[in-house]
C-alpha cells in the first residue's frame, strides 16, 4: 500500500476519532468490535459505521468476520496518524514525494513548516526533510521478532506495536548520537512509527562507484566505529 497524502486533507476529526478510537482499543484486541469503537471514539452507530466504510475503502482499516466482526489499523491508518501529530506539531507542512522502500521502512521527502515569530512574521521559511515511517512484518522479513530484542521476553505483539518501538528506539540512538556530534541526520520529531528528521544531502552508496581516496575515507570510517 503506497501512502496517499492528499487523503489526509478530506479526513475530518470523526476520522481521527475513529483511527484513535481503533488504536487503543488494540491494546488489548486484536480485533477491535463496532460497539467498542463507537464508545471509545464517542460516536453514534450511524456516524462510526460511515467512517469506518470510508477508511475501508483507502485501506486503512483492516476488517474480519472469521470469529467476530472487529477491525484493526493497517500500516497506511497508522501513517495518517503519526502524520497528523507532526503536522500539529509543526514539523510537516507537506508530503512531497516517496524516495525509499525497505524490507523495514518507507521513506518519503517532505516539507517542514513555517516558522512565526510572535508577532506572525515569517522567520524561516519551510525546507526539505525526511520522514521514515517503520513497516516491520514485511514477508521479506518475518523472522525479526527471533532475531531483534524489541520484545524482551514480552508476549507476541503486532506488527504495528512492534514498529513503534523500533522507531522510537531509532530515534532515541539518533538523538544520543547527533548530540555527540556524529554525522548523522538531525532528528527533529518521532511519533508512532514515524521519525522526522533532516534530509542529507548525499549520494546512495549504491550509486557510489568509487572513491578518490578510500584509505582516507577507510580510516575515518574506524575512527567513528572505536
Amino acid at each position: 500500500m503506497k501512502l496517499d497524502p492528499e487523503l489526509i486533507k478530506y479526513f475530518t476529526n470523526d476520522h481521527f476519532r475513529v483511527l484513535t478510537a481503533i488504536e487503543q482499543g488494540m491494546k488489548n484486541h486484536e480485533f477491535v468490535s463496532m460497539p467498542l469503537i463507537e464508545s471509545l471514539a464517542n460516536l453514534r452507530r450511524s456516524s462510526t459505521f460511515k467512517v469506518v466504510n470510508l477508511l475501508l475503502k483507502h485501506k486503512c482499516l483492516f476488517h474480519t468476520g472469521k470469529n467476530y466482526s472487529g477491525y484493526a489499523l493497517t500500516y497506511m491508518g497508522y501513517d495518517y496518524l503519526a502524520l497528523r501529530a507532526f503536522h500539529k506539531r509543526g514539523h510537516v507542512k507537506k508530503v512531497l514525494c516517496q524516495i525509499g522502500v525497505g524490507k523495514e521502512s518507507d521513506i518519503y521527502i517532505c516539507e517542514s513548516g513555517d516558522k512565526k515569530d510572535e508577532n506572525g512574521e515569517l522567520v524561516h521559511k519551510g525546507e526539505p526533510i525526511v520522514i521514515k515511517f517503520a513497516r516491520l512484518g514485511r514477508t521479506s522479513f518475518r523472522t525479526i521478532k527471533n532475531n531483534r530484542d524489541y520484545l524482551k521476553g514480552r508476549a507476541a505483539q503486532s506488527w504495528l506495536y512492534m514498529s513503534r518501538i523500533a522507531s522510537l528506539k531509532e530515534y532515541a540512538f539518533m538523538v544520543a548520537l547527533h548530540d555527540r556530534r556524529f554525522p548523522t541526520p538531525t532528528p527533529i520529531d518521532a511519533n508512532r512509527h514515524g521519525i522526522v528528521m533532516s534530509l542529507v544531502k548525499a549520494y546512495p552508496m549504491v550509486n557510489v562507484k568509487g572513491l578518490i581516496n578510500p584509505e582516507a575515507v577507510y580510516h575515518r570510517l574506524i575512527e567513528l566505529i572505536i
